[in-house]
């Protein structure tokens, strides 16, 4: 089999992921099995003229102070990822420096050329939440949210919500393809949070995981006066999954994001990492 290459973009303005929450994403693509390529950010601010000549502010020199911590950061980042990641985990580190802004839309097209994305998740950085819903919408390939881990092991149980859909499809055929031989999946149905065609869709779908060799369970749910996000995310830690993988509602519209319940819920409260295709 191949071996996969996950990728984990760094973005370092106007702030890094934490180094904790960086190694922690390193470890999943060790369980994962994956082999990981780290690409750090660097900021380039271009000039900006100050609206008193400079006499009273100095933004050529506040910017210039931005890149050169941007810089330094991108380094430091690259010695903890060489010097900490896993011992023969695959790591390779490269570096960018990237016009103000252009970070996310850069790892977007970057990443096309690995198999998965990793993500570092902080619900309050706002340069994460920018780079993952980049990713998500414009790298074409599936995206992991990885919240702070403790020590796990080899993910062998993935759970997917599943309601028919054509992103939840491809959400299922992602997953699928970092799930190991005999890997466990619970596909999770919730009852009364739209409609659906028919009663039985987790039922159907676990039958069919069945047939091609998967052990499988059909797990229908319903909210309880919870929002879909935290429903989803209960049901998969209940169940004992690692992971749980779902469609990334939502569109763009000039960097504006508009996403669905479940997908806006999950960024909000990361809980399990989270596999999300669109």
């Amino acid at each position: 089999m191949p071996n996969l290459v996950a990728y984990l973009p760094l973005n370092t303005y106007p702030e890094a992921a934490s180094d904790d929450a960086i190694l922690s994403a390193i470890r999943f693509a060790g369980d994962l099995g994956c082999k990981v390529h780290v690409s750090t950010f660097a900021v380039d601010i271009p000039p900006v003229a100050s609206p008193l000549g400079g006499y009273l502010i100095n933004v050529e020199g506040m910017a210039r102070v931005a890149e050169d911590r941007s810089r330094a950061e991108c380094k430091r980042l690259q010695a903890l990822v060489e010097e900490t990641g896993s011992p023969g985990l695959g790591v390779s580190v490269t570096s960018h420096e990237v016009i103000m802004g252009g970070a996310p839309s850069s790892a977007a097209t970057e990443a096309r050329y690995f198999d998965l994305s990793l993500v570092p998740w902080s619900a309050e950085a706002v340069a994460t939440q920018d780079m993952a819903q980049s990713l998500v919408f414009g790298s074409g390939l599936p995206v992991i949210l990885v919240p702070l881990l403790g020590a796990a092991g080899p993910v062998d149980h993935i759970a997917i919500a599943w309601d028919e859909s054509r992103v939840a499809a491809r959400a299922l055929g992602d997953a699928l393809r970092i799930l190991p031989s005999g890997g466990k999946i619970s596909v999770l149905t919730v009852q009364d949070e739209k409609a659906l065609n028919g009663t039985d869709l987790a039922q159907t779908l676990a039958a069919s995981l069945d047939l091609r060799g998967y052990e499988a369970k059909a797990v229908d749910l319903t909210l309880g006066g919870r929002s879909i996000a935290t429903a989803l995310q209960e049901a998969a830690l209940a169940e004992g999954a690692q992971l749980l993988a779902m469609g990334g509602f939502g569109h763009t519209r000039l960097r504006d994001f508009v996403l669905g319940g479940a997908t806006k819920g999950v960024l909000a409260d990361l809980r399990l990492p989270v596999l999300l295709s669109h």
